[in-house]
């Protein structure tokens, strides 16, 4: 309830000569004045049982009913992951490749639409050592460069976070033509590897004869930290009067960050269970069909295959 105007200014004027207007009980009276009215509420009876045989019966049940669903909600993901352990694996049996680029072409031949710009994330395993796991990650970026070669994609970026691949441009390049060569033979497409701030690395010129793949490696750094370059660099030309704030747009930054990363691809695959980025540059991927096998833990031809063929049969909706 409000308090009363005269109560509010002697309150005050107390309070300006610390406390010696007003006795005790005249600050009493005022607070009993001010106070709310007690309601009849009723009185709960807040004796219990002497045993507590009613808590521990309700515990009971709470556990039981958890276990209960607890079990059928595991139940279901074992299911599930035994039912997509066996479809990915005859998957992979009845769609292998067999090392044969006629019968990567025979799959995709039918496609309605095939990607442009291919990208993937592949990631260093922990558990090998630094060497082994170089050298499974070498063997990955090859098979994947060869699986788009084969089905004519020409542009493929292969997105690694901790940028070893980056580091060993060469060694890429060995492992691709390798590749290139036990799946084509002597003439196979010609390649070329670029990346980010550094020079592209190619040691024979596009035949258009055979093909021709282009290769790019990013990793983290090429993410938020370009973007906040990026706009660092933006403020400094507009603060020096370089570049009219009105100039920059969307279009700008667009043009800017595919010149200096790369442009948006058209499909992502994951080869992991889950849509875990880890850093993936974040402009790049607005408009970009993202792809992963649930439950699905293995590096292989058939998330390569089934996220072609979910690509060529999804619908792309943009708005004006």
């Amino acid at each position: 309830m409000p308090i009363a105007y005269r109560d509010t200014q002697a309150y005050r004027a107390d309070e300006k000569h610390n406390g010696k207007l007003l006795t005790d009980q005249e600050r009493r009276r005022m607070i009993l004045a001010n106070l709310p009215k007690p309601t009849n509420l009723p009185v709960q009876n807040t004796k219990g049982s002497r045993l507590g045989l009613r808590r521990f019966l309700s515990h009971q049940i709470y556990v039981i009913v958890f276990a209960v669903l607890h079990g059928i909600f595991s139940l279901y993901l074992r299911i599930r992951q035994m039912w997509h352990a066996v479809s990915y694996q005859l998957s992979s049996i009845l769609n292998y490749h067999h090392g044969t680029p006629e019968y990567i072409r025979r799959d995709t031949l039918g496609l309605k639409r095939k990607p442009e710009h291919l990208s993937c994330i592949l990631t260093i395993e922990d558990r090998h050592s630094l060497k082994a796991g170089l050298e499974l990650l070498l063997d990955q970026a090859a098979e994947v460069a060869t699986w788009s070669a084969c089905a004519e994609i020409p542009q493929l970026s292969i997105y690694e976070k901790t940028g070893i691949l980056k580091k060993h441009m060469p060694r890429v390049y060995e492992a691709v033509i390798r590749k290139f060569t036990f799946y084509f033979g002597a003439q196979h497409p010609s390649l070329a590897i670029t990346s980010p701030h550094k020079e592209s690395y190619s040691a024979s010129e596009e035949n258009s004869n055979f093909g021709h793949l282009k290769l790019h490696l990013i990793s983290e750094e090429d993410g938020r930290d370009s973007m906040v370059d990026l706009t660092r660099t933006l403020a400094d030309m507009s603060q020096k009067g370089k570049l009219s704030p009105h100039d920059i747009s969307m279009e700008l930054i667009d043009a800017e960050l595919s010149e200096g990363i790369m442009s948006e691809p058209d499909l992502l695959i994951l080869f992991g269970p889950h849509v875990e980025l880890s850093g993936y540059p974040p402009w790049q991927v607005r408009l970009t069909e993202i792809f992963c096998l649930p439950d699905n833990e293995v590096f292989g031809y058939q998330v390569f295959l089934k996220a072609l063929r979910n690509y060529a049969s999804a619908q792309f909706r943009r708005g004006k």
